[in-house]
């Protein structure tokens, strides 16, 4: 297999710029709310397609690097930003401010982006690949819809939250009264519009040159940025999280666990794990949140492991 890494990255961006601009197909994609963004590719000797669902603030244009990689290693890749967020539509007048109406919304849109995109350009084996908020919106997908994947790898799940030194229950009244009392557009408290933060400070990765990549691209492009979230969203999220005991699915799963996660409550992935048949779970030790963003020695075993996973799965 080919493995980008950071020594070779800054001499590879002439080539997965190629790659992006001339190789990825993109467009938009109708729903009734508004327009996704996407984009897919098919190297001619694909053996597998794998569809991303990626996570919160994520957009496909933070992909390139890996959907460069995949497409090198002759996998099919189809991606598409979630709403509010990306280049795909959002919802309230400052873009800025993350916001869904109900959590179930995102896995209604994959669920499209599956029917209408995906099937109209794959009929062969599909691997469902996420990354933290993607991997609550993939699980959900899975236990809600007919589909035809083999299997889900899910970095670093948002299958619970940190609340930053505010107890949970305490959270969950404050977001679902605010919701309540009409202010699920505002911003819950301490969050505001995209602001970068130094690398020294960062709680995603501890690859300095994929998350200098990272912030460079938002910067670069506006449009792609993205800042805090609102109550109406933590509202949704505290909802998906109290109703994960009640979703159930069969497909096979790999969870990836980041050792120093900061974002998303690991527990919460070793609880789901432990109740559902064909799960793998595996801790990469000194990751951050970001695992397809971290160091070559968190990040390539990571994929060897999506590669054998893949490979396992019918």
């Amino acid at each position: 297999m080919f493995y980008s890494n950071e020594s070779e990255l800054e001499n590879n961006l002439p080539a997965i710029n190629e790659f992006y601009t001339n190789t990825l197909k993109k467009a938009y994609l109708s729903t009734a709310a508004g327009k996704l963004f996407y984009a897919y590719a098919k190297p001619k000797q694909a053996h597998t397609a794998i569809v991303i669902s990626s996570g919160r603030i994520e957009g496909l244009d933070k992909y390139k690097e890996l959907l460069w990689e995949l497409y090198c290693n002759n996998f099919a890749v189809f991606i598409v930003d979630h709403q509010g967020q990306g280049r795909s539509y959002r919802l309230l007048k400052n873009p800025h401010k993350g916001y869904v109406k109900q959590f179930e919304d995102y896995s209604h849109d994959l669920n499209q982006f599956n029917l209408e995109v995906v099937k109209q350009h794959w009929q062969g084996k599909k691997l469902l690949l996420s990354h933290s908020m993607g991997g609550a919106i993939a699980f959900d997908y899975l236990a809600r819809y007919s589909h035809d994947f083999s299997g889900a790898f899910l970095s670093a799940p948002m299958f619970d939250i940190h609340t930053k030194g505010i107890p949970k229950p305490v959270a969950q009244f404050i977001a679902a009264s605010a919701s309540l009392l009409g202010f699920s557009g505002c911003y819950a408290l301490g969050q505001s519009d995209y602001t970068p933060e130094e690398f020294a400070l960062n709680t995603l990765t501890s690859s300095q040159i994929r998350y200098d990549q990272f912030r460079a691209t938002y910067q670069q492009t506006p449009l792609l940025q993205l800042g805090g979230v609102t109550y109406g969203w933590l509202h949704t999220v505290f909802s998906f999280i109290k109703a994960l005991d009640k979703l159930s699915i069969t497909t096979p799963l790999f969870i990836a666990s980041a050792e120093n996660d900061e974002v998303v409550d690991n527990q919460a992935q070793h609880k789901l794990a432990s109740r559902h048949k064909n799960t793998l779970i595996k801790q990469f030790k000194g990751a951050k949140h970001e695992l397809f963003f971290e160091r070559d020695e968190i990040r390539q075993p990571l994929l060897t492991s999506l590669y054998k996973f893949c490979d396992s799965i019918g």
